[in-house]
């Protein structure tokens, strides 16, 4: 779920239909969405320091295989996992060493340097015919966003933008910021379902009970106050949090140092979520980062990777307590979830030919149009 900035409410005045179910489940869906969105858009591969000097990672997007490339200078590149002699693939184990200066083939022993040029054929012997400059690693567009890794196979990518905008983190220390826990859980349900269930807020009172009590404008079954029929434009903001509490920690209280650089609306928002189609969300929070990830292992599988991002200092605290910080949105991603792999049972029905969104489901009616635009209505 996310909490959208300030804004007149964007409740729909009309119950548009889902996406069929078919959307849900069916290989041909499966296969266009593979076409049209995770072979096209920037999908999210790692932190930028996780990436060591001197080590290639395998990374798997839409069904191809790539490399992400460190070198000993500590520069990144990514490649499609494929020799130019005869297709072996370069990096066999998910993550493994090399010199950090040539990417050498496993089976003939084909060489390239970490910008993709072929330095060597090895023991073959190539006629005058053969031209280097022809031959090296295909290359795979990157974008690094505050610390966040996004990869694209696409020839001409589009442009990075998350959906809040490039700055929309611009006063969060992201750079500073280290990984302090990583939870992954495969889910029973398509991606998108994962994604529907964080555009809307109508499941929140009787699927989030811990969260709709420490967000009570939940408890209506809606995101943001502005939502409420009886808001009106010129009211005063209130803390969306609950008296006395401050983040999203079980006890409510900041697991370390504040971050210094917040607005005031940062931090009475208290969870800045930005959202970076298809393959992941942050959710800023006042005192640390977290990240969730989406990687879509067929038509009803995906598996689901969060991160607890925190600046060292608060690492190092003698008193940090880190379940105190991670127990609370593992709940909530836990309890979705659930949810999502019951809605992925319930659209197998031979009955069941797809819904209507009502007026509170604005984002989901809008994520599924982006869906439809990607693939061809």
């Amino acid at each position: 779920m996310k909490s959208p900035a300030d804004r007149i409410s964007p409740l729909l005045d009309h119950c548009p239909a889902t996406l069929p179910p078919e959307a849900y489940w069916h290989p041909d869906w499966a296969e266009r969405e593979q076409r049209g969105i995770w072979a096209r858009h920037w999908i999210y591969v790692g932190r930028r320091d996780s990436f060591l000097p001197g080590t290639m990672r395998r990374v798997q997007i839409a069904g191809d295989s790539l490399i992400v490339v460190c070198a000993a200078d500590g520069g990144l590149s990514a490649f499609h996992n494929t020799c130019r002699h005869r297709g072996s693939v370069l990096c066999v184990e998910h993550q493994q060493a090399f010199d950090g200066r040539v990417i050498r083939c496993p089976y003939h022993a084909w060489a390239y340097a970490t910008d993709g040029r072929l330095v060597s054929t090895a023991f073959a012997t190539p006629t005058p015919d053969f031209d280097k400059s022809d031959h090296g690693l295909f290359p795979v567009a990157m974008e690094i966003w505050n610390g966040f890794v996004f990869l694209s196979l696409a020839d001409e990518p589009p442009v990075f933008e998350p959906d809040l905008g490039k700055e929309a983190l611009d006063n969060w220390p992201m750079d500073a910021l280290v990984v302090g826990h990583t939870f992954e859980k495969e889910l029973a349900c398509n991606w998108k379902m994962f994604w529907e269930n964080y555009n809307e807020c109508l499941h929140c009172p009787g699927v989030h009970p811990m969260l709709s009590d420490r967000i009570p404008v939940y408890k209506r079954g809606i995101m943001t106050r502005q939502e409420s029929a009886d808001w009106t434009p010129g009211e005063e903001a209130s803390p969306v949090l609950k008296e006395g509490t401050s983040t999203w920690t079980m006890n409510g209280q900041p697991c370390g140092p504040e971050f210094a650089g917040l607005s005031a609306q940062e931090r009475r928002i208290a969870h800045t979520f930005v959202t970076s189609y298809p393959s992941m969300f942050v959710v800023a929070h006042i005192d640390y980062v977290r990240t969730v990830e989406l990687q879509p292992l067929d038509p009803e599988r995906v598996l689901l990777r969060a991160q607890w991002l925190f600046l060292p200092e608060t690492l190092s605290q003698p008193d940090f307590d880190l379940r105190n910080v991670t127990d609370f949105a593992t709940t909530v991603l836990m309890e979705d979830g659930a949810a999502c792999e019951l809605n992925q049972r319930g659209v197998k029905s031979s009955r069941y030919a797809g819904g209507r969104l009502m007026p509170q489901e604005f984002d989901v009616h809008g994520f599924q149009a982006w869906v439809l635009e990607q693939v061809g209505d």
